[in-house]
């Protein structure tokens, strides 16, 4: 019997208009698409934030004079690694594209981490150089002296606000909200410095090659401590021109306004968000504090929105809000949602206040990481992470290392021009996950049906095996979440003396007298005997990611 991927049956679904492949090689560099676009759409507003907004011709003038900044101040060539360790704010596209204009490769470092964790990714990376909120100086501080990171740049929160909000912003996080503990780091440059000392030198152009690094982005990976995946200009590329070929057909407005809550630190954001809408010429509305939903919905309310980006969680949060059914739909085209899986319930109830259906994508900091995603014509199958997108093969392999066929479960193995170069100087990590003719493993398992769409079942690790049954968390949760007391839920494998192991769920309750014995009746209905829950425990939040991704590794230790 022909394969599934051998078959390819997902291309006979693919969204009208949408091509079978893209030409990664297209352009030789990221740089080189930024640039085009910085021409093409240079009138065009570009970045909003807080009430401020730029065209692509003030963040091309900006980002070369970041980009001449790094060469002649910090004396940065090609190929050194810079940190940037901000939130959504207006310096961080500057930063980013000034950095990828020079030929550097960006770190990419979450503002939340632990001076340890700052520690390991700079000394791992080889950083030399960093850009960082004065709101988490102080940690810097803390571990400088034991990295490589010689430079330094400062910004505070409201640096490109223009005056006098800048002034009156950086006031009230340091001195009202006291939101920046004390740092000394001689040397430093504040954000303005570094833009008016690039003005007054000339920014030199370097050839950027497609198989130069972009990114090292760090990510668990399939296994074991954070790794810094090596993404090459051709893997964003690749990606870059994958969105855009899968969205354009059905992207009504030539120049739409993206709302950007998740953060550009995050590979998910920074590739839809940041990177592929600067082929649209889209303006990208960033939310700096998606976790303040009233500011956050009050922006909603305010502003114009074509597409929209989240995960289950910040969809889920907004549902909650008793004002965001308040909110003008009527502009809105596109949802997609990623990183984590969608909840069914989520989705339905997402479509019933907006009218518009989630369009749920796949794929890891590894593939850049899109590898796969459902129609954004309003045909998504909920509970499905779609079709491979363009030049992009999927197959699922069982334990014997055979190819499964339709309804069979097995590990997701992923081919295309998206997949990265392996992981930061870890050869044996690398060939852990890369095969010698080119496909990731991906460590999570799916299923298939017989129009070739997908559908995750779990994580490899994540998987719960009760009485030799392999029971999946994400199952589990859907089943709970449609309980209308549940707010959100985890599920993890237990110790357990009979069956080995044992199905505990965590729960964030909206009523305080919702009782086990309730949730566990509720199961029963939607779930096989040994799938049902034993152990049940409320809370008042779960453990989560810098994105909202519910940490199940938390709850089991």
């Amino acid at each position: 019997m022909e394969s599934l991927s051998e078959k390819k049956n997902w291309l006979k679904n693919y969204p009208k208009g949408v091509p079978e492949t893209i030409n990664p090689e297209r352009y030789e560099s990221v740089r080189d698409l930024i640039e085009e676009s910085f021409l093409k759409f240079s009138n065009k507003t570009s970045y909003s934030c807080m009430g401020k907004d730029y065209t692509f011709s003030e963040i091309d003038e900006m980002s070369k004079n970041f980009a001449s900044f790094l060469q002649n101040q910090f004396g940065l060539v090609k190929g050194d690694r810079i940190a940037i360790q901000m939130p959504n704010i207006l310096q961080y596209p500057v930063a980013l594209f000034g950095a990828l204009r020079a030929g550097l490769i960006v770190v990419n470092t979450n503002p939340l981490y632990t001076a340890r964790e700052m520690k390991h990714q700079f000394n791992d990376s080889g950083a030399k150089a960093i850009v960082i909120l004065a709101n988490f100086a102080h940690q810097l501080e803390e571990i400088m002296k034991e990295t490589s990171i010689e430079n330094v740049v400062i910004t505070e929160l409201g640096d490109l606000l223009g005056f006098p909000k800048s002034l009156v912003v950086n006031n009230v996080v340091k001195y009202v909200k006291k939101m920046v503990p004390k740092y000394k780091i001689k040397q430093a440059f504040s954000f303005d410095q570094a833009l008016k000392i690039g003005a007054d030198h000339s920014f030199q152009k370097q050839q950027i090659l497609p198989e130069d690094l972009a990114f090292l982005q760090y990510t668990g990976g399939t296994t074991g401590v954070a790794k810094g995946a090596m993404l090459t200009n051709r893997n964003i590329i690749a990606n870059m021109l994958q969105i855009a070929a899968w969205l354009s057909p059905n992207l009504k407005e030539r120049d739409p306004v993206i709302c950007t809550p998740l953060p550009l630190y995050h590979v998910f954001s920074l590739t839809v968000n940041c990177m592929a809408m600067m082929y649209f010429g889209a303006k990208n509305l960033l939310i700096p504090n998606p976790r303040d939903m009233a500011g956050f919905i009050k922006v909603l309310k305010q502003e114009k929105v074509h597409i929209f980006t989240g995960v289950n969680t910040l969809y889920n949060g907004l549902l909650n809000q008793p004002d965001f059914k308040d909110i003008d739909f009527s502009e809105w085209q596109i949802c997609v949602a990623g990183a984590m899986a969608l909840q069914s319930n989520v989705s339905e109830r997402w479509e019933q206040v907006t009218g518009l259906r989630i369009a749920e994508g796949y794929g890891l900091t590894e593939t850049s990481p899109v590898a796969s995603v459902n129609p954004i014509d309003g045909t998504a199958r909920v509970g499905f992470i779609g079709l491979p997108v363009p030049s992009t093969s999927i197959k699922l392999m069982n334990q014997e290392g055979q190819e499964c066929q339709p309804g069979e479960p097995g590990e997701i193995w992923i081919s295309g021009p998206q997949v990265m170069k392996g992981y930061w100087q870890k050869p044996e990590d690398s060939n852990e996950v890369l095969t010698e003719d080119g496909w990731f493993k991906s460590g999570d398992i799916a299923v298939a049906d017989d129009d070739g769409y997908f559908k995750i079942v779990d994580r490899k690790k994540d998987m719960i095996l009760v009485s030799g049954f392999n029971v999946y968390p994400n199952e589990v949760e859907d089943v709970v979440a449609t309980h209308p007391d549940v707010v959100e839920v985890a599920a993890i494998g237990v110790p357990d003396e009979k069956s080995g192991e044992a199905v505990k769920i965590f729960v964030v309750s909206k009523n305080k007298d919702l009782t086990a014995k309730q949730l566990i009746q509720h199961c029963r209905e939607g779930l096989t005997g040994y799938k049902i829950p034993k152990y049940v425990e409320f809370r008042e939040d779960l453990p989560k990611t810098n994105v909202g991704k519910i940490l199940r590794r938390e709850l089991r230790a």
